[in-house]
């Protein structure tokens, strides 16, 4: 392909293709879409992205993702906010769909991971002892597991399940339902997914 597009083109999709889930094909086709753009729209693109790193940061108590001039996320310092209450999530992003329910009005923390040997996440890359000092200062009185429905986020849930048992044996630990999603057949659902549905079943 060297002999085939300019080096300019040929480094962007490298790098385009770098990105999670764009294999070789997606990533030229951004490239040439950058390529036809506007230079002024695909300028104030590059420009977005070279300040992430700057104008983001992680705040120092949830663990979510703020503005740089926050002091600490704006879904733990709204007094409205119920800080008794923690949703334990994954990552950044999972916080998004628990808003997005309009359902939950507590505070939440990122982990910044799940237990994962073959990645090299254990307990020590976790954020659970900021866990349990939160738990602490705040007087936390439920703690919601909200992990993936994952072999690592089952194991991540139990982990936590644990530690907060043993180290504050008086906090309410709570796991989110699951269950089979709506227009999915039996057959196609994971062993998972049907081992939380049949666990989860109640009287009609």
């Amino acid at each position: 392909m060297s002999s085939l597009l300019p080096q300019a083109l040929l480094r962007a999709i490298d790098e385009l293709g770098r990105l999670p889930g764009v294999g070789g094909r997606t990533a030229e086709r951004y490239a040439y879409f950058l390529l036809k753009t506007d230079r002024q729209a695909a300028a104030k693109l590059a420009e977005t992205i070279s300040r992430l790193h700057d104008d983001v940061k992680i705040c120092p108590v949830t663990f979510a993702l703020i503005d740089v001039n926050e002091a600490v996320s704006p879904l733990y310092s709204d007094d409205s906010r119920n800080k008794k209450q923690i949703a334990v999530v994954e990552g950044p992003l999972d916080i998004i769909p628990l808003e997005r329910t309009g359902q939950y009005n507590g505070t939440y923390h990122v982990l910044g991971g799940a237990l994962s040997p073959i990645d090299n996440i254990g307990p020590e890359q976790l954020r659970s002892h900021e866990l349990l000092e939160r738990i602490k200062n705040d007087e936390v009185e439920e703690v919601i597991l909200a992990t993936n429905a994952s072999v690592e986020g089952e194991s991540t849930a139990v982990f936590l399940e644990r530690q907060i048992h043993s180290a504050l044996p008086n906090t309410v630990i709570t796991r989110l339902a699951r269950g089979i999603p709506v227009g999915i057949d039996l057959e196609y659902a994971d062993q998972i997914t049907l081992t939380h549905a049949l666990e989860g079943r109640r009287q009609v």
